[in-house]
């Protein structure tokens, strides 16, 4: 029996996104691991370790009344808690490091653009990476990357390394990071972020991915941008058109979220 369509915009399912950070020789470094070129989802593209939220990840557990962010409301599955332990077990799987649950820092949720084929709702994490050799899944990665967040935004940007959007945006909210602890502490003193992604071609021919705040995002009655009087000239964007990519926000970095950007 063929399975039924989809409706359109309708997501997918969840999955978990672990960043492991390391002190390196000139800072703050994070694991890549690099897709292969030929198959599978975001083929050749270097990324964070992490995968699908399996049904064995929820344990029975419901969400409280204090959730943050896109928490479940009180007595539905708690999704975090679920995408923790997958976040662990990909990661394990993929590198051979097994980060502990508990000590996960919950950074953002990236909702993709309701054209995507698969459109999983990613959780992502902050953790400091355990110590031990870097041991590939050979069927999900061909190499990995201790690289420091400038260097592999620098190497995209020329062409030398592919990164999605998420990896680029993520990658570029850790340029300011002093230390892992700083990085760390930053990313739990803030409110996590939610990206609810919009595709945009604009009249220009240009090619940008929007977010909640953007002008191009934020559309009121009559197709004139929302919000404050200002709202026309909002920007909360990644222009994608050609490299390098530019990234445009009103707003704070990645890692000092406030709940409006939710």
């Amino acid at each position: 029996m063929d399975t039924p369509a989809r409706p359109p915009g309708e997501l997918h399912g969840d999955a978990a996104t672990v960043v492991l950070l390391r002190e390196g020789r000139a800072g703050v470094e994070a694991l890549l691991l690099e897709r292969p070129g030929h198959r599978g989802s975001f083929a050749g593209a270097w990324v964070f370790p992490g995968g699908h939220v399996d049904p064995g990840d929820y344990r029975g557990e419901t969400a409280g009344r204090r959730g943050r962010g896109a928490a479940a409301s009180e007595g539905e599955p708690d999704v975090e808690a679920a995408a923790r332990r997958a976040g662990v077990r990909e990661t394990d799987e993929e590198t051979g490091l097994r980060p502990d649950a508990g000590e996960l820092v919950p950074l953002s949720v990236w909702v993709p653009p309701v054209e995507a084929p698969k459109r999983l709702r990613t959780w992502f994490f902050l953790a400091r990476s355990p110590e031990g050799d870097i041991a590939l899944s050979p069927d999900e990665h061909v190499d990995h990357r201790w690289i420091a967040p400038a260097e592999a935004l620098e190497r995209h940007g020329r062409g030398g390394m592919s990164l999605v959007v998420p990896t680029w945006v993520t990658l570029r909210g850790l340029l300011g990071a002093r230390s892992v602890g700083h990085a760390l502490g930053e990313a739990a003193s803030g409110e996590r972020a939610v990206f609810h992604s919009r595709r945009i071609e604009e009249p220009s021919g240009r090619e940008v991915i929007a977010w909640a705040g953007d002008a191009a995002y934020d559309v009121g009655p009559g197709g004139s941008p929302g919000g404050s009087p200002g709202a026309a000239a909002a920007r909360h964007r990644l222009d994608i058109t050609s490299l390098p990519w530019v990234f445009e926000r009103s707003a704070t970095p990645l890692l000092r979220q406030h709940p409006a950007d939710d």
